[in-house]
């Protein structure tokens, strides 16, 4: 997946998450500091977030809750806004970039076809994400807001000449990363795809038109972080919205003027700068929509190249280990892109008249991290002041019983995402991708690899959720490792999908090891964070931190509160329970998906009449069922959320069993 695709960050195609912690001990602070509720509320936080806690990537950072008097040539200070506030603009700007993805890429598969023209096409839009990440996005997704802040409370003149220097030193890398990436562009396709003969000059075409968008990449994550320094974070979550108007402009009119070709030897040079030139029109355009919000902001860049002592080398130093976590999922979504269309090339061969490739592979799994995008970064982003305030003040176990709390208000969410993805996979996939040249065998394909995608949703949430825990402390070495663990597993079971399963199963076994790889994930994750949490601090520094939500408790804990309030067994639990409230509904879904098809011989209203009876099967399993299965908890602020009257459950009696 692609940013120009989702609106997400550039990486998130990377299966493994990036860094999102500064990697600087956070200074302490008063536990009173800048509070007006209580952060352990997951979701919900009513704290101001401290200096030097940073947010995830492509979410919007948090105010410091010290604000200085406002110094020369520093915009005033905003107004704090509520954490609850700022994750709505989040969630809202995603799902309209994510909705306006799937319009792109359902654009793209209608011109493009799933098969040979948009694997080279998606191939090289991606790499200039991949270049970008590898090499410098991971430093400034995990150091620049936090320096930014730390300047503008520091420096004299309000950290105004610090910003100056640090955009045009990392505007001076971007020029020299993307010349000598056009210039290797033969050899950066070579790297990520098993292309030969006409198709690797096409995707080495395309790769030339794509590339200079890691320049305008690395200038909208330069302009969007110093806006979201200044707490401006509206503009960076809504403008790739414009990206994906502009794709779907360019594609549109592809359609319309020069649809002509199917195979690679067919592909004009005229179509070809079309739609490369057009995708980088798109991110020049994201980029550039950042300009008027700047200017509001009171921002003024002025190139400054007197770089020497002025602490720039600080920063970069102290990213090493976010770096290596990049370079390491990046190098696994190399193995992972070779795989993918060497799978294409071998189905290509046998005959095979369907989408096996990348392409299938990549629209997959671009549906099946919605959940986590929407959801679960919103809800973990609002945790993380909190939670790095609690490691400040040496309270390991409040770390643990916040992530333990979200991990149980998403749970119903994800889970229902889960079981949608699994029972009404061809629907979804139909909808999303069903148009133009793209052939019913070819939405099978994604389909099916959705269902494998999806079984490991909840791990994979949970594993991102999790790794924050370690970043609220200042530990990025942990995850990196973890990290190291759970793309070796991804890679290495997607190479034995590639050399045991034939042609038709590849991309479908690809996306079952990533579910594997998810498990493995989560479990090492979790025991490693709880190992860490239960590690002894010094008394002195360790406060009574806020009781859990006894609502959200599942069943007894023994030996009393854990430890490291991860309280794993309660959590995994819970997610069981919602699982099994949902299943009869799925029986249902697929049973009415099924006839309605049968009805109406198929089709695109066929597929949006069987989702929509499907998903309220469901919804309806979950709500009638979750009560007596214990888990109305997780189920009653997902039916607040829906505007769906629901009882709230009793509250827990003295052992934590609820009374019903």
């Amino acid at each position: 997946m692609t940013m120009n695709t989702t609106g997400e960050s550039p990486d998130s195609y990377a299966h493994p998450d990036p860094p999102t912690m500064a990697l600087r001990k956070i200074p302490a602070q008063p536990p009173e500091a800048g509070r007006t509720g209580d952060p352990a509320q997951a979701g919900h936080p009513g704290a101001v977030p401290q200096p030097g806690i940073p947010a995830q990537p492509g979410t919007p950072p948090q105010a410091p809750a010290t604000v200085p008097a406002q110094r020369q040539g520093e915009a005033p200070a905003a107004p704090a806004a509520s954490v609850g506030r700022s994750g709505l603009i989040m969630a809202l700007g995603t799902l309209s970039s994510r909705a306006l993805g799937f319009v792109r890429s359902a654009m793209i598969v209608a011109a493009l076809g799933a098969a040979g023209l948009g694997d080279s096409f998606n191939v090289a839009n991606s790499l200039p994400n991949v270049v970008y990440m590898m090499l410098m996005g991971g430093v400034l997704a995990s150091v620049f807001v936090p320096e930014l802040v730390h300047a503008a409370q520091t420096h004299k003149d309000g950290g105004v000449a610090y910003t100056d220097r640090l955009l045009t030193l990392c505007g001076t890398i971007l020029v020299v990363l993307t010349v000598g990436a056009w210039l290797l562009a033969p050899w950066i396709v070579d790297l990520y795809s098993n292309f030969d003969g006409a198709q690797r000059d096409l995707t080495i075409a395309f790769a030339r038109y794509c590339l200079p968008q890691i320049l305008f990449y690395g200038v909208f994550t330069l302009l969007g972080q110093v806006l979201n320094s200044r707490d401006r974070f509206g503009a960076m979550m809504w403008t790739p919205v414009l990206n994906n108007v502009v794709a779907i402009a360019v594609f549109g009119l592809y359609i319309v003027v020069g649809n002509g070709a199917d195979k690679a030897e067919q592909m004009t040079s005229g179509q070809t700068m079309l739609l490369g030139l057009g995708s980088t029109l798109g991110i020049v355009v994201q980029a550039v929509g950042l300009l008027p919000s700047l200017r509001s902001s009171g921002f003024r860049f002025r190139p400054r190249f007197d770089w020497r002592g002025a602490g720039l080398t600080k920063p970069i130093r102290a990213a090493s280990w976010a770096l290596l976590l990049v370079v390491v999922t990046q190098l696994s979504f190399a193995v992972i892109s070779r795989l993918s269309t060497g799978a294409g090339v071998r189905a290509a061969k046998e005959g095979l008249e369907m989408g096996l490739g990348n392409f299938a592979y990549t629209n997959a799994y671009q549906l099946f991290v919605v959940p986590q995008g929407v959801i679960t970064i919103s809800l973990v982003t609002a945790l993380l002041p909190g939670m790095s305030r609690a490691a400040t003040r040496g309270e390991l176990t409040k770390i643990g019983s916040d992530l333990a709390g979200m991990l149980r208000s998403s749970a119903a969410m994800i889970v229902t995402a889960t079981v949608l993805f699994v029972a009404l996979a061809p629907q979804i996939a139909d909808i999303a991708y069903g148009h133009g040249k793209v052939t019913a065998a070819d939405s099978w394909v994604i389909a099916q690899a959705l269902i494998a995608f999806a079984i490991g949703l909840p791990a994979f949430c949970a594993q991102y959720a999790l790794s924050r825990g370690f970043y609220a402390m200042g530990d990025a070495k942990t995850p990196f490792w973890l990290t190291v663990v759970s793309t070796s597993v991804n890679s290495g079971l997607s190479a034995m999908a590639y050399w045991l399963l034939g042609p038709r199963w590849i991309i479908i076994g690809m996306a079952g090891a990533q579910s594997i790889a998810c498990l493995v994930g989560v479990g090492l994750t979790g025991w490693a964070l709880g190992r860490r949490l239960r590690k002894p601090v010094p008394a002195a520094a360790v406060t009574a931190p806020a009781a859990p939500d006894a609502t959200m408790v599942l069943g007894l804990r023994r030996g009393g509160k854990p430890r490291s309030g991860l309280d794993g067994g309660s959590v995994i639990a819970l997610h069981l329970a919602v699982t099994a409230a949902c299943l009869p509904g799925a029986a249902a879904a697929v049973w009415l998906a099924g006839r309605i098809t049968d009805a109406t011989g198929g089709g695109m209203l066929s597929s949006v009449v069987g989702l929509a009876a499907g998903s309220l099967a469901v919804l309806v399993s979950l709500f009638v069922l979750a009560r007596p299965l214990g888990a109305g908890s997780a189920v009653a602020p997902f039916a607040r959320k829906l505007r769906i009257p629901y009882p709230e459950p009793a509250a827990a009696n003295g052992n934590g069993k609820h009374r019903r």
